[in-house]
């Protein structure tokens, strides 16, 4: 069956901002990760305006640690700098200890939809458009998560998946010659990978059950049903204080 969008299709976003951030103390004792800032912005803040100027109308924002400073500083909208576009903002609330990326993700399903953007909360990629044309795709076609993949930084130099020729990601074997990248943790999925067989999560999460994404996307690999991209723009985990601090004395 023939998916009919309109080209301007763009479905909400969730964005990940629950964690600890245990690498990056003492800066996180006192102020949640995402909004910890890059160049006088909080981290969080740039995807924010990325989505609002790429014309994605919500997002959803899972919190944990020191949750309750992300909805007050940023409130229930946001708008691109100029005016470029508005985004509807929600939270998903989750205890200090939060639930890992598909938990947390299974925790706000209800609020998301069929398909969704995903984005870290502490990662700074200021060149990534959320691009609707993207995303009109695969909301059309028969994957269930369609991954951004960078070049493998220093802390990573191993990577985590390959990238066929025909543009599907790869759970390499160990011993396996041929090239992994790093996930950047930018993804498109549909809310049909955290239901069986993938994933055994009750949408909405009653029970706080606390696990990884990495399982879910590896199941549906090898069922080969997962596609990526290379993305060479500009991208850090900013997972150490160290490089907040690159960031932070870099030329923009």
């Amino acid at each position: 069956m023939t998916i009919s969008l309109p080209s301007d299709f763009q479905p909400p976003a969730m964005l990940l901002a629950a964690g600890r951030g245990e690498r990056m103390r003492p800066l996180t004792d006192a102020t949640p990760k995402p909004l910890l800032q890059v160049q006088g912005i909080p981290l969080l803040q740039h995807h924010l305006q990325a989505l609002a100027a790429a014309g994605v109308p919500r997002a959803v924002v899972n919190t944990g640690w020191l949750g309750e400073q992300i909805p007050a500083y940023f409130g229930q909208t946001f708008t691109a700098d100029g005016g470029a576009g508005r985004l509807s903002l929600a939270y998903s609330a989750e205890p200090a200890q939060a639930f890992e990326t598909a938990g947390g993700i299974a925790r706000a399903l209800p609020q998301l939809g069929g398909v969704f953007w995903l984005a870290a909360g502490d990662v700074y990629a200021p060149d990534f458009d959320f691009p609707a044309a993207a995303a009109r795709a695969f909301a059309a076609g028969d994957k269930l998560a369609h991954l951004w993949l960078v070049p493998n930084p220093a802390h990573n130099p191993r990577g985590d998946f390959g990238l066929s020729e025909q543009g599907l990601a790869l759970d390499l074997p160990e011993g396996d010659g041929r090239p992994r990248y790093t996930y950047s943790t930018i993804a498109l999925l549909k809310a049909e990978l955290f239901a069986r067989p993938w994933c055994e999560i009750p949408a909405g999460n009653p029970e706080g059950l606390r696990a990884p994404l990495a399982p879910l996307l590896r199941r549906a690999m090898a069922a080969q049903r997962v596609s990526a991209a290379l993305y060479t723009g500009r991208w850090t985990d900013v997972g150490t204080p160290e490089r907040l601090a690159q960031l932070n004395t870099a030329e923009v």
